[in-house]
């Protein structure tokens, strides 16, 4: 299956190039170029005053995915009514979508999802359908497990078919995928020609004029330099195509232009996090607070998830539940832990350490907000959202921080090692007395070289 999905994705890719190499998109001159590559800040807060005095959406319009661009592509298509199913899903709430695509899966294809009005929805939810069709085989799994050796045979049947359904959601969703990209082929076409095209040349000509008299110094030397360039370039003929970059480096000192031309005005954000942030510091902690490592396994196949939790008091736990992904096991593990030390520590505040910065950040969503709907994005399955309700009773006296994860720490270890073999005796593929017999061991390594966590994690 693997080498199926990856010739075809090989031939998608093949197709797709044909058909964008058939577009040309006229090269905008060289001092719009050079100026929206030197100065992005600047020049993208003129061209937005442009777009707000035509009356048009903000948005960098060579992009498909811009308001402009959207806007453009509903203009082209305003005068066709919807069929009613297309608008019935398009204005359903998200979890009535997801049934939809459920059903699509389990009973019949829709064809309407392939309309140009929800096929980016389909794709967007594409993802937590399958993550259900994960979830019926955990079910079915679980169900198999439950009764004697030889009543399984329907029940092995259902886990069968839901083997089967996830197998359908994995393909709709990578159907979904390639309908997206053709769809927003067919938007960049657009796009790139006839009078939207025109009006895009427009603004940005106009957002031009804007620069230079906002910008009177960095438009004189946008000029110079490109009339410097032009009377040497071996490309001038062609308008220079692929000069302004480097004209751009000259002008910011040396410093690379990190915008192209599809997403002009835009920097990149991301930096290397402080070495303060990397580590749980806990010196800050009252002497009374009970500290405990929480960590979780997801299986491959199923929605089944373990997960363990050692804390530095001695105490130890683990179990399995449904997730839709590694976050939500972690933040199942969390709020776990947490309520079974809230219920042995009456007064004492509760402190979890995690090495997953997805299900800590959405934990903390949720405490510090008081509000379990804002761990949802994380939390898809009922078992994790009960779980998160549950703790949020006792937010006051929690704390929830990260911890660099597989650095040999005692308890961390131990929390992975517990939630391995919680995953594995809810699969069935450990049987209980030797699962009893490894978590004898699991423990017995805890208490041979646990030290406190007292400083650092």
């Amino acid at each position: 299956m693997r080498r199926a999905r990856s010739r075809a994705d090989a031939v998608c890719k093949e197709q797709r190039a044909r058909r964008l190499a058939g577009l040309s998109r006229p090269v905008d001159m060289l001092e719009l170029r050079v100026a929206r590559s030197a100065y992005p800040d600047a020049y993208a807060s003129t061209l937005r005053e442009e777009l707000r005095d035509r009356g048009l959406p903000e948005g960098t319009p060579q992009a498909p995915e811009s308001d402009l661009a959207r806007w453009a592509w509903d203009q082209r298509s305003a005068g066709s009514e919807l069929p009613a199913p297309v608008r019935e899903l398009e204005d359903c709430h998200d979890d009535a979508f997801i049934q939809a695509l459920l059903r699509d899966a389990r009973e019949e294809e829709n064809p309407y999802l392939l309309h140009d009005a929800v096929v980016e929805r389909w794709s967007r939810h594409a993802r937590s359908a399958l993550a259900w069709g994960r979830y019926a085989i955990g079910q079915a799994e679980r169900d198999v497990l439950a009764c004697p050796l030889f009543a399984r045979r329907p029940r092995l049947d259902a886990l069968e078919d839901a083997y089967q359904d996830a197998a359908v959601l994995a393909a709709r969703a990578r159907e979904a995928k390639l309908r997206v990209a053709d769809l927003r082929d067919r938007m960049q076409a657009w796009v790139a020609t006839g009078s939207f095209a025109e009006l895009v040349a427009q603004c940005r000509a106009a957002a031009l004029e804007r620069f230079a008299t906002d910008e009177p110094q960095s438009w004189h030397r946008v000029r110079e330099l490109t009339a410097r360039h032009r009377a040497d370039c071996a490309e001038r003929t062609y308008g220079c195509p692929q000069c302004h970059r480097a004209l751009a480096t000259v002008l910011t000192d040396g410093s690379p232009a990190d915008t192209d031309e599809d997403n002009a005005g835009e920097r990149s954000t991301v930096t290397a996090p402080a070495d303060s942030d990397r580590y749980a510091v806990l010196a800050d902690l009252p002497g009374t607070a009970v500290v405990a490592v929480a960590d979780a396994a997801v299986g491959d196949e199923s929605a089944l998830c373990g997960y363990g939790w050692a804390a530095e008091d001695g105490t130890t736990g683990c179990g399995d539940s449904m997730a839709s992904s590694s976050g939500e096991a972690e933040v199942i593990g969390i709020c776990a832990a947490a309520l079974s030390l809230l219920d042995r520590h009456e007064e004492a505040p509760i402190v979890l350490l995690c090495d997953s910065t997805e299900a800590v950040e959405a934990a903390n969503a949720a405490l510090d907000s008081a509000d379990p709907a804002a761990g949802h994005r994380t939390l898809l399955f009922p078992e994790g959202r009960h779980l998160m309700d549950r703790l949020l009773r006792h937010r006051h006296r929690v704390q929830i921080r990260w911890l660099k994860g597989h650095i040999g720490h005692d308890l961390n270890e131990t929390a992975d090692a517990l939630a391995g073999l919680a995953l594995r005796r809810a699969a069935g593929r450990i049987s209980p007395s030797a699962a009893r017999k490894e978590e004898a061991r699991i423990l017995r390594t805890l208490g041979s070289r646990h030290r406190p966590l007292s400083a650092a994690a």
